[in-house]
Parts: C-alpha cells; structure tokens; sequence
C-alpha cells in the first residue's frame, strides 16, 4: 500500500524478500476508496487516496520474480463474482506452482459494494456458497450447481490450478466469522493480535471445527507481527509467541511502521521502500533465515 504506483519498488521490495529467504508475500485486496467529499460519514480506516494494487494481477507479476507462496489476505469475495474469482485463482495458482492460498471474507465496505453491484446486506450468506463453487471448479472438470445465489449450468475451467482444491482461508473479525472458519475453512487469518481476544476467537474456531466433525489441528493460522518502536527483538519474541498459540504462518507487517530511524515519535509510514527493505533485511537475519540465490 505504501509503495504507490511505482512498479520499481514493488520489484525491489518482493526481490530482496525472495532473496532474504521469507516463505511467503501476504497482499491486500480493495477495489475503490470512497470520495469523503461525497461519503461525508466515512469512517474507514482508507479512502479515494489510499493506493491498492489488484491483488490477482500482481501476483501474478510477483510469481515471475520469486519462489515465495502468495496469499491473498483477504480477497473481499462476496463483491467479486465467484467464476471470475476462481478462474483467476487458479491461474495464480499456476503460475506459482501450486504455492497460493486463497483469503477471503465479507469485507465491511458498502461503498464498495455499490460500486461492483453486489449486495451488501446478504454477503455473509452468499461467501458460503461461494465457497463451495470454487472448490468444485477447481476439482471438477464440469460443475453444476444451482444453489440459493448462483447458477453454474455445466461449466468448468481450463487449464485447472494445481492445487485441486486451493486452500480457502478466512479473515473477519466477529464470532460468526469465526464459526464460519471453523467449519469451513482450510485455515484463518485473525484480525486481532496477540492477547485475551485472540484467545477467545481461536476457542470459537476451534469449537466450530470439532461441532463440523473436523479436527481443529488440521486448520491453519496465519499470524502478524507488526515492526514498531521494539525493532527487531519484539519481531521475534511476537512470532515466538505466536507459534506457542499454534500459528503456522507469520507474517511481518511494515505498513504505518515509525519512520526514519524507527523513532517512537514518528507518525507516518517508513518513508522509502529502503526502509521497508532494511526491515527485511534485519528481520531475516535475525530469525536466521536460509537465503535464496
């Protein structure tokens, strides 16, 4: 989101990352701010000016540049239309070779919404029957489905990922989203960090899981670790801390980060993808990450 439109940086930052030897690259998905000269009740946390790359198309860039897993976190899927979604997938898939998972969530935004001609107000209801059509295009040669929302009157996708089906993880951050990847979910993406409230939100995914007859050991946990004010050391007691929880993915989070030389009183963003890159660098040498050349 910091880098702008500046495909340079975007190159640098995922090469020196590959390189450093992280494991995967976690991108976000927005398709349009709201204008809050219109929107004058807008309370989002982003807006008109707030820069998105479109995740689908730039993995697919990313995957040309590095081995690393890509992971969408999280694709806003019910404004999406669902064919499209898994088409593209699977492309990514593809191009990856088989080292993408799929987050997704009902996202929070009606503006935006609006502007891709979906419906807010059933979005919940929608996502899992969404869920189950992209699992069966990427299985199946030909699917029909005729469900509440969508119709799929014997369709399928070629070529087919190479993951049959693509992990689906959830985000959200309520109880319902929760139960929801407890149930149905290949793995989660919390919203909160650390602490009593990803306590109580890992209890309810798990109890979802085993009402579902599923093993909750087998659901996946993507954690975040933001940089901050405690540099390096607070990164690895915070992904150490997040593996004793039962993360099985960190990732290290760099937007909004204190500038500069990290000071505590800074209140931007790293001012150069430099930064971020230095973040990298010291970060990886610190977990002791294995290269790639």
């Amino acid at each position: 989101m910091e880098f702008g439109g500046d495909v340079r940086d975007v190159k640098a930052w995922t090469m020196v990352a590959n390189e450093c030897g992280y494991d995967h690259a976690l991108l976000y998905d927005h398709v349009v701010g709201a204008d809050e000269t219109i929107h004058q009740d807008w309370w989002g946390a982003y807006n008109v000016r707030t820069p998105f790359h479109e995740p689908m198309v730039l993995f697919g860039y990313l995957a040309a540049l590095t081995g690393m897993e890509m992971l969408a976190g999280i694709i806003v899927l019910p404004q999406r239309q669902t064919a499209l979604v898994a088409k593209q997938a699977a492309e990514v898939d593809m191009l990856t070779g088989g080292k993408f998972r799929l987050g997704v969530a009902i996202g929070w935004n009606p503006v935006e919404y609006q502007a891709l001609g979906k419906d807010f107000s059933n979005r919940g209801q929608r996502i899992e029957e969404q869920v189950a059509i992209l699992r069966q295009l990427w299985s199946e040669r030909s699917v029909t489905f005729q469900g509440r929302f969508e119709e799929m009157p014997g369709v399928g996708l070629a070529p087919r990922p190479v993951q049959r089906p693509i992990p689906i993880w959830f985000g959200g951050q309520s109880p319902i989203a929760y139960r929801r990847a407890g149930r149905l979910g290949d793995g989660w993406i919390p919203e909160v960090y650390l602490g009593p409230e990803l306590t109580e939100a890992q209890s309810i995914v798990n109890q979802a899981a085993s009402e579902a007859g599923r093993d909750p050991e087998t659901i996946g946990m993507q954690g975040r670790v933001r940089w901050g004010t405690g540099g390096v050391s607070q990164i690895v007691d915070d992904i150490g801390r997040w593996g004793e929880v039962g993360a099985t993915h960190v990732a290290i989070n760099t937007m909004m980060a204190p500038s500069g030389e990290w000071r505590q009183d800074a209140q931007t963003g790293l001012a150069s993808v430099q930064e971020h890159v230095d973040v990298l660098h010291a970060c990886a040498d610190a977990l002791k990450l294995t290269p790639r050349r």
